[in-house]
């Protein structure tokens, strides 16, 4: 029996854990609440874990503490979905709870996932139950049952909250109505004990998972070496300070803009990590150390690393702080040249191309089956000139890891409009005033997207019965804000239905736009029966391109 976890240890737990719910992602998918093609809970919440793993085998912590902060660093950045943007804030909290630790316990592990948990909810604005936060508090809190009659066994304390986890998830249906209606157990609480059995699996000294492929995380840009003509000052400068103050790090940041370039300043609530060039790199550490404790620090000359590049020698490094800090340098923030920015999210060519008309700095491609990461948004957020960049995530999925990016700014503020679908996204950028006061844009942009009424066309992945309607595999779906509207075999009689509801036929504007399953054709003859059956409204054809939906339709 195990009486402690080292950092390894919990390392390779991670990475099993990942391998694990890579073979077991469709299954997870499936557990949808529709019978649409939308499920990618295992395929979001691979992707996330599959980040820390790729992470932890760069790093090999040596400690506990170090080995969950890694975890929790790349789980954020590469949080998909609200399904992976709860998972890293699970492992967020356990990371503090265990931040010190060289090696952890039963107990030290019980502590740490009530640390999680207490996180997840934290930060969940409306805590829903029958889901992933039931899932892990329940485990949990049966973890510190066990932990108290085994304190130093702490695979029969993750043993536990497997188990309780699981009597939690079979509750799940009972619980939420959606699933009780669906028929099934909810996808985010089953990859959650995925993860818990795959580390605990680890631990135990199982094989990785017969047919396990790692989920490959997104590659890295490899950025050259300037070359040394170029470089304006010599000493590219990485440290870390522990705070001792509360002290606002704005006199600071002033300072090291005015002694170097190229400043990057990471901070959290116990730390701070700065990425400075400068000539004096001694003078940026006296300075740093008026607000607390250096811990670790970096000083290379770029100069002789340009020069040992062009001859082709190896380039000397250090190593403490070489895998952070070659993050730090591969992001890249656009200096402010206006007052506001907006990044969307938008799948298909044409989706894209509206956006970019209407003044879209950055369109990431995503949307449903296809949810970006936090780290996607934040580097379309670092890549846009602006102080303020509003933005729009055009699906509920996709809102909390847009949020995320939020404390992640660095040099601009972040304003997330909680738009759930493109035609929403559309309305809001249509009336954001670039000489108007940021309140007053959050409120126009707000009442523009509570205005449109959405509806969408797509089609069932399988038989199932939901709100009475019995649904068979490849029926077409009309849903409308997301609730089902109805169901046929034939696409025309369901765009007709829609044509004489109440939300078109009370609309000023309709806007239809045509997926990439759709010809030209087709989607004439659709713009035809609208145009016939609203005749008070202005309607306006695009070829969207999205792939899932036939058709989106706004109503305004």
């Amino acid at each position: 029996m195990r009486e402690r976890i080292d950092g390894a240890s919990f390392a390779q737990a991670i990475i099993h854990a990942a391998a694990a719910i890579n073979v077991q992602k469709q299954h997870i998918n499936e557990l949808n609440v529709f019978p649409v093609p939308d499920g990618d809970t295992g395929t979001n919440m691979g992707l996330t874990i599959a980040t820390a793993a790729a992470e932890l085998k760069k790093k090999q912590p040596r400690t506990v503490g170090e080995a969950t902060a890694t975890t929790a660093s790349a789980l954020l950045r590469g949080a998909r979905g609200n399904s992976g943007v709860i998972l890293s804030l699970l492992f967020r909290g356990f990371s503090k709870a265990v931040k010190d630790k060289v090696e952890i316990d039963g107990r030290d592990l019980a502590i740490a996932l009530d640390f999680g948990v207490a996180a997840a909810y934290k930060a969940v604005m409306k805590p829903a139950e029958g889901t992933i936060l039931t899932v892990s508090r329940l485990a949990a809190a049966r973890a510190a049952d066990a932990a108290r009659n085994s304190p130093n066994d702490p695979e029969g304390v993750l043993e536990a909250a497997i188990a309780e986890g699981q009597v939690a998830l079979e509750h799940t249906t009972e619980m939420n109505p959606v699933l009780k209606k669906a028929g099934v157990v909810d996808a985010g609480g089953e990859g959650f004990l995925v993860i818990l059995r795959g580390m605990l699996d680890s631990l135990r000294g199982e094989p990785l998972p017969e047919g396990a492929e790692e989920s490959k995380a997104e590659q890295k840009t490899d950025y050259a070496a300037i070359a040394a003509e170029e470089i304006t000052f010599t000493f590219d400068t990485v440290f870390i300070v522990r705070k001792t103050t509360n002290k606002e790090l704005t006199s600071f940041e002033a300072y090291l803009n005015s002694i170097g370039d190229s400043l990057v300043i990471g901070e959290d609530d116990d730390c701070f990590k700065v990425h400075v060039h400068t000539d004096i790199p001694g003078a940026a550490l006296t300075e740093a150390q008026k607000y607390g404790t250096l811990e670790l620090a970096k000083i290379e000359n770029m100069r002789t690393q340009a020069e040992d590049l062009a001859a082709g020698r190896h380039i000397q490094s250090t190593d403490d702080l070489e895998d952070d800090h070659q993050e730090e340098k591969g992001r890249v923030i656009a200096a402010p040249e206006k007052k506001y920015g907006v990044v969307t999210v938008a799948a298909g060519e044409g989706l894209a191309a509206v956006f970019k008309d209407l003044g879209a700095d950055g369109v990431i491609s995503g949307g449903q089956t296809m949810n970006p990461s936090t780290d996607d948004i934040m580097k379309e957020i670092d890549a846009t000139p602006a102080e303020i960049v509003f933005v729009l995530p055009n699906n509920k999925n996709i809102i909390m890891a847009a949020e995320q990016c939020v404390r992640l700014a660095e040099g601009k503020q972040v304003v997330v409009l909680p738009t759930k679908s493109i035609p929403q996204g559309i309305s809001a950028l249509m009336v954001m005033d670039p000489e108007a006061s940021q309140e007053d844009n959050v409120a126009a942009m707000t009442e523009a997207l509570s205005k449109v009424t959405t509806s969408e066309i797509t089609y069932a992945a399988r038989d199932s019965d939901f709100d009475g309607f019995a649904i068979k595999r490849g029926d077409y779906l009309a849903l409308t804000e997301h609730q089902l509207f109805g169901t046929d075999r034939k696409i025309e009689k369901l765009l007709r239905r829609l044509a004489e509801a109440d939300a078109q036929q009370s609309a000023e504007f309709i806007n239809i736009f045509y997926g990439e399953d759709v010809s030209e054709k087709e989607a004439q003859k659709a713009l035809e029966l609208f145009t016939q059956c609203c005749p008070n409204a202005e309607i306006t054809l695009l070829a969207g391109g999205q792939p899932v939906y036939y058709y989106m339709i706004s109503a305004e």
